[in-house]
């Protein structure tokens, strides 16, 4: 591989992304919100990523969480369209306000035939994509299967019950998974993952 850059725009990403995410959390948790993005951005670099995809995940939700729109443009004016492309394919609403965000299903009906679109072009979103639902999954996993952290009640995080958080992480793992231009071990862990998940899902 080519040496990575992890510099100049990188590295102004990564601050902008802090900047923007500053005092969000991860959904019921004391978690800062950019360990989420920084873990996407790990994945990414571990399983391959360029440095066009490791910038783009850690914007992947800026645009989606911090302002819609007007945040991506500002996304396209500091970093160029490449990155703009990438951070608007990895967003399922453009709402500046995310209480106006189309309804949970349908929104994530969308987002799945998107995702299909980005896979079967092989286009470099897909590995963000991939990465960021696997660290999701992992986290679900996590806390549902802590004996000592919220359990069950993990579930209440999602504007969704618990068989349609897994119908959907079952679905994009179909998509992933399946195609054989992504690394296969994340592949792998992602289908593992989501499984788990459907086992807590359904015990919920």
């Amino acid at each position: 591989m080519d040496h990575l850059d992890l510099t100049g725009p990188f590295s102004d990403a990564v601050s902008y992304a802090l900047a923007a995410h500053d005092g969000q959390l991860r959904t019921g948790t004391r978690i800062p919100y950019a360990s989420h993005l920084l873990a996407v951005c790990a994945l990414v670099l571990e399983h391959g990523g360029g440095e066009v995809q490791a910038t783009a995940a850690v914007l992947h939700d800026v645009v989606e969480d911090c302002g819609g729109q007007r945040r991506l443009d500002d996304v396209r004016v500091r970093f160029g369209p490449q990155i703009a492309e990438l951070v608007e394919a990895l967003s399922d609403s453009l709402s500046e306000d995310p209480a106006t965000k189309a309804p949970w299903k349908p929104r994530k009906q969308a987002y799945l035939e998107h995702l299909r679109s980005l896979v079967q072009n092989e286009h470099p979103a897909a590995l963000v994509s991939l990465c960021d639902k696997l660290h999701n999954a992992r986290a679900i996993v996590a806390d549902a299967s802590d004996p000592d952290g919220p359990g069950a009640q993990v579930w209440d995080r999602f504007s969704a019950d618990a068989d349609e958080v897994a119908w959907y992480y079952r679905s994009v793992a179909d998509i992933l998974t399946t195609n054989p231009a992504l690394p296969a071990r994340a592949r792998r862990e992602l289908d593992h993952t989501v499984e788990q998940l459907a086992v807590l899902a359904a015990e919920a």
